[in-house]
């Protein structure tokens, strides 16, 4: 019965909460206006990002799949593996999860985790802090190469060592936070003596090469796919509260709305100019979309661009933020459910989202810094 009673006010609150936010909306720009921007907002999001985005996809899905078949992640591997150690705190094999989740997205490094070879070189601590570690670096290269495409080669790779900072902060928080809540478990293998992980190779290296570049381009495709409710749904949302009324009114056209994000981030554009550099409040709804999808996010960049609110130092930024946090909100409770560790879930959270602040402001300072030097 008190269950009954719960659904039953839960429902009263939905309406209330959806009346009043779509009342909003089209009290500013009109019923009509607000359907129709609605619908054309997420039809030109289809046709001119989702599309875009599924093409970079497919071409870094088949690279990241070359750079495997043929030892190229190997050799980064073993080049990476003596950084871990001081940097994260975990075994040299960890660097195989961070480029694993570079190439493709954030659950990838947990059919790693729950290979019983790769996590035997673990602590239990660390191994459960894979998760943040992982996250950090999701869909990196798509998110690298969409922002290169952009025209933005060095503020990409400012916010490629931001997102790096951030790893580090969040993977050493979460260690910290956890280390005493979980039992402590010695690896069975020596961490001095460490093999890599071994990726079997069968065929011709003309029909390897085919292979790679067809299944790779598929998972590309596959991403793309999955990209589309995020980018339709959560974008349309927050660009119908992010940008304002056009100069000769309301028309229904993608794009316009009511601007409720900038006017309450205008409260704390000290904060986000201290921190970011941003140049306008608007700005900052690139990474709170990133907290639910990166995909979503990539498809405010464009609009951004062309409305002049984002320069060099605001792509450092989102690219830093985009990666490190890459939709962790989305995807943490199901990682940690996946290593049977959900009751963490707080911990991680809070952990990687001081870890995708700090990628931000080390990006924006970096970038300061790049362009006072060069």
């Amino acid at each position: 019965m008190k269950r009954v009673e719960h659904r039953r006010v839960e429902a009263v609150l939905f309406l209330i909460c959806f009346f009043a936010f779509f009342g909003l909306l089209s009290h500013g720009m009109g019923l009509q206006n607000m359907i129709s921007t609605m619908m054309k907002t997420s039809y030109a999001l289809l046709i001119d990002t989702v599309l875009y985005i599924m093409a970079v996809s497919v071409l870094a899905g088949a690279l990241g799949r070359l750079l495997i078949e043929f030892g190229v992640v190997r050799l980064l591997e073993a080049l990476l593996a003596p950084f871990m150690k001081p940097l994260f705190n975990l075994p040299g094999v960890a660097s195989l999860g961070g480029l694993m989740t570079f190439f493709s997205d954030n659950p990838a490094i947990i059919s790693l985790v729950n290979d019983r070879h790769f996590s035997s070189y673990f602590k239990k601590y660390q191994l459960i802090s894979l998760t943040n570690f992982g996250t950090a670096f999701g869909m990196g290269l798509v998110v690298i190469s969409f922002m290169i495409g952009k025209g933005f080669v060095a503020a990409s790779l400012i916010g490629f060592l931001g997102a790096i900072f951030g790893a580090v902060v969040s993977t050493r928080i979460m260690q910290k936070l956890i280390k005493n809540k979980v039992p402590e478990e010695i690896p069975t293998s020596s961490q001095g003596d460490e093999e890599q992980i071994s990726f079997k190779s069968k065929g011709s290296v003309f029909l390897r090469f085919i292979n790679s570049i067809l299944d790779g381009g598929k998972t590309g495709v596959d991403l793309g796919l999955a990209i589309i409710p995020g980018v339709l749904i959560i974008s349309t949302l927050i660009m119908m509260i992010t940008f304002g009324e056009p100069a000769g009114g309301y028309t229904g056209a993608a794009f316009e709305g009511v601007p409720f994000m900038p006017r309450i981030a205008g409260l704390l554009d000290w904060l986000f100019r201290a921190l970011f550099g941003f140049r306008s409040p608007e700005a900052i709804a690139f990474p709170m979309t990133s907290l639910g999808a990166v995909g979503a996010a990539l498809s405010l960049i464009p609009t951004f661009l062309d409305k002049g609110l984002a320069g060099g130092n605001e792509i450092a930024v989102f690219t830093a933020m985009g990666m490190c946090w890459s939709g962790y909100l989305s995807t943490h409770t199901a990682m940690l459910d996946a290593l049977k560790h959900r009751e963490l879930t707080s911990k991680a959270l809070l952990a990687h989202t001081a870890g995708g602040i700090a990628a931000g402001v080390f990006a924006h300072y970096a970038y300061l810094l790049f362009t006072a030097l060069f």
